[in-house]
């Protein structure tokens, strides 16, 4: 049996499905998995796949047929048991009895729930009487460019034809539904002996006696498609149209997308924040740049899972590839038209499609911004919906330029494209998706977080939802650090923030990887506890430059971004009790701390106006876990109290009011509170201390 494949990965293991013991269940997931790790068969959240078994209904203790599905919501690739529904057979098919036609849709959705049989089932999905109507054990429902610039073509039931002969059946364009369901059975006792189905504007249906067949069964339909649009390619020449813009060198590329992005951050976050990608990968430059661009990008997309997630059409920008992008307001004149003409007709878009019981129209900003000769930006509510919007689009660049080479690219009906977008069961669906966490659409750049207080801060934005550039002098503790993390929460950059060079690549960094900045914590620090003798000019140097002109440095590249979004945001600063405490063997430390406090009220007074708040945090005695204690600092405070280190944590509690060991997560916590509780807050210290009486404020 064939396993070299050229346009689609066999990824199947022998071992690792014969280690599953026939398990139909497992099997049917595992197929799910891989077919899910090939974005070029379905992307994330699309598609859907099946199987059915037979099992001991539990009231009569007889044999009857269950379907396991995946249910609503979930995607294939990362499909566990908890994520799939399992239905009676029978009984699903029983509704066909009840059906009453189109307008008859959304009740059938309900009535799912009358046909359940395993009571852990994930909520079932619209896709559910499409696997139940057909008979066969093992179902795949995949979203392939190749198959979707099949259905997408202009003449696609005949290129269906001319590529599988009689092998394949093909039904037109229908919203998916009960109705859909009906329309497969029917292709199918039309045709019976055929291997699958191309639905028309959408996607493929295919299956087999075993999941391995099944999974066969598709790649093999999804590589005769792709084989056929490859010959195509060839044959007509010129992709798109030919190239009409030249596009920049890699390095300007990413340089002007860094630059831009902010704006382009605050242009969509008019209804709320939105979290950035970029990409410039060779198959956006090839679309984006072309001739054909000024046509295609209007039509929008045709499959329901691309649009659902990128919008029905992208915002194209006017600007030309070398246009200056340093000057904000005159940029900001230049893009905002063309953003409220975007809204404008997305508004028309709704009013003149909505129907009466329509939810209410959405956030009408664009998901995807197309600058030709740079690259493609996506926003979204989070880095993974940012991302994945961007992959979606990339789908359809695909689907596009396969149709074109087919024949013609067709787009579905403004109508159908709504009816999609504001179905009432998509829109149960996003009212069933978790709330947003405090933080979700916030991104924050900390200082010192390779280890101690700056990395418990950054777990602990994390945490709450927030996207973190975690930015160290020490690289080795930037990787350790990065690995504690999941995909699309954090990103790492090498910064010494005594150069004020490698400061402003930080902020380019998270101006590429999330679309700006939000919160801006300056943790980088180290303490040096000398008399006025033993201190220094290195000493002083030192603190001044990694603890005040870091902080200084940190500010001012750091407001230029928030300014050019105009959302607002937040610095917090951590200084330290001995910028208030006076003491002796701490000139150099504690007038470097007192200079961040008062540098602090400097800025709140003067950024208020923009709704930057700037706030301090205070530590003291954070031993456990911070690397100021480690080596010779511990050593040193032990030997001059009479301890040992290991008895520092215990001792410094005493000192404090409430008798507490304050350890860095106490410090991320004052963080936190300040940027996402204390709302109304600015030019204040909060001290994380255990309650020092010669610390106090007030």
């Amino acid at each position: 049996m064939k396993k070299t494949f050229k346009y689609v990965n066999y990824l199947w293991d022998d071992k690792k499905a014969s280690a599953l013991n026939g398990n139909e269940v497992e099997l049917f997931l595992y197929r799910s998995n891989i077919l899910g790790a090939d974005l070029r068969i379905t992307n994330y959240g699309g598609g859907n796949t099946s199987c059915k078994t037979i099992e001991k209904d539990p009231l009569t203790n007889e044999n009857v047929e269950v379907m396991w599905i995946k249910g609503s919501g979930g995607d294939i690739g990362t499909l566990t048991r908890a994520g799939i529904a399992g239905l009676y057979t029978n009984r699903l098919r029983s509704l066909k009895n009840v059906y009453k036609g189109l307008e008859d849709e959304d009740r059938m959705v309900g009535l799912f729930n009358h046909c359940i049989y395993d009571l852990d089932s994930r909520a079932p999905s619209i896709d559910t009487p499409l696997h139940g109507l057909l008979p066969f054990k093992h179902i795949d429902h995949l979203h392939p460019d190749a198959l979707i610039a099949v259905a997408a073509a202009k003449d696609s039931e005949k290129v269906t034809k001319e590529i599988w002969g009689d092998s394949m059946g093909w039904v037109p364009w229908q919203r998916p539904g009960f109705d859909l369901g009906l329309q497969l059975e029917k292709c199918l006792n039309e045709n019976p002996g055929i291997r699958g189905i191309v639905l028309g504007s959408h996607g493929l249906f295919t299956w087999g006696d075993t999941s391995h067949e099944c999974y066969m069964n598709s790649l093999e339909v999804i590589e005769m498609a792709s084989e056929y649009i490859e010959k195509k390619v060839k044959e007509n020449g010129n992709v798109f149209g030919g190239e009409k813009v030249t596009s920049l060198p890699s390095e300007k590329r990413k340089e002007r997308a860094a630059l831009l992005m902010p704006l382009l951050r605050g242009l969509c976050s008019s209804e709320k924040p939105m979290i950035g990608h970029f990409t410039d990968s060779r198959t956006v430059l090839e679309y984006i740049n072309s001739n054909d661009l000024e046509r295609l990008a209007p039509m929008g997309t045709s499959c329901p899972d691309h649009f659902l997630r990128t919008k029905i059409q992208p915002l194209v920008l006017t600007l030309d590839k070398n246009e200056d992008v340093t000057s904000h307001q005159t940029l900001l004149k230049k893009l905002a038209p063309a953003f409220e003409r975007y809204r404008k007709e997305y508004e028309d878009y709704y009013n003149n499609c909505k129907h009466n019981n329509s939810p209410a129209m959405r956030d009408p900003n664009p998901v995807i911004i197309i600058y030709p000769g740079v690259g493609m930006f996506s926003f979204a509510k989070n880095k993974q919906t940012a991302r994945v919007a961007s992959e979606f689009y990339v789908n359809a660049i695909n689907v596009m330029r396969g149709s074109e080479a087919i024949s013609q690219y067709t787009s579905l009906p403004r109508q159908e494209a709504f009816d999609i977008e504001y179905w009432l069961l998509e829109e149960a669906k996003l009212q069933r998706m978790p709330a947003e966490q405090p933080l979700s659409r916030k991104i924050a750049i900390v200082t010192g977080a390779g280890g101690g207080i700056g990395k418990s801060i950054a777990d602990k934005l994390v945490a709450e939802g927030a996207n973190v550039v975690l930015t160290d002098i020490n690289e080795t503790y930037l990787k350790e650090a990065e690995k504690t993390y999941k995909k699309d929460q954090v990103t790492t950059v090498v910064c010494d923030v005594t150069q004020e060079d490698s400061i402003q690549k930080a902020f380019e960094h998270a101006a590429l990887a999330f679309g700006g900045i939000d919160i801006i914590v300056h943790s980088a620090g180290l303490a040096i506890s000398k008399s006025l003798e033993d201190t220094t000019l290195k000493d002083w140097d030192l603190l001044q430059n990694i603890l005040v002109k870091g902080q200084f440095l940190m500010a001012q590249q750091g407001v230029a971004i928030l300014k050019k979004q105009g959302l607002g945001g937040d610095i917090v600063n951590i200084a330290s009790k001995n910028g208030l405490v006076a003491g002796p063997n701490n000139v150099g430390y504690g007038t470097a701390k007192a200079a961040q406090q008062h540098m602090t009220r400097l800025l709140a007074a003067e950024l208020g106006a923009n709704k930057i708040r700037v706030n301090t945090v205070n530590p003291d005695g954070v031993i456990v876990g911070s690397k100021i204690w480690e080596g010779e600092w511990a050593e040193g405070r032990a030997k001059a109290y009479g301890i040992s280190v290991d008895e520092l944590p215990a001792h410094y509690a005493k000192r404090n009011l409430l008798n507490e060991i304050i350890y860095p997560e106490d410090i991320a916590n004052g963080v936190f509170s300040l940027v996402a509780i204390l709302d109304k807050s600015t030019g204040n210290i909060i001290n994380v201390d255990g309650g020092m009486a010669n610390a106090f404020v007030r």
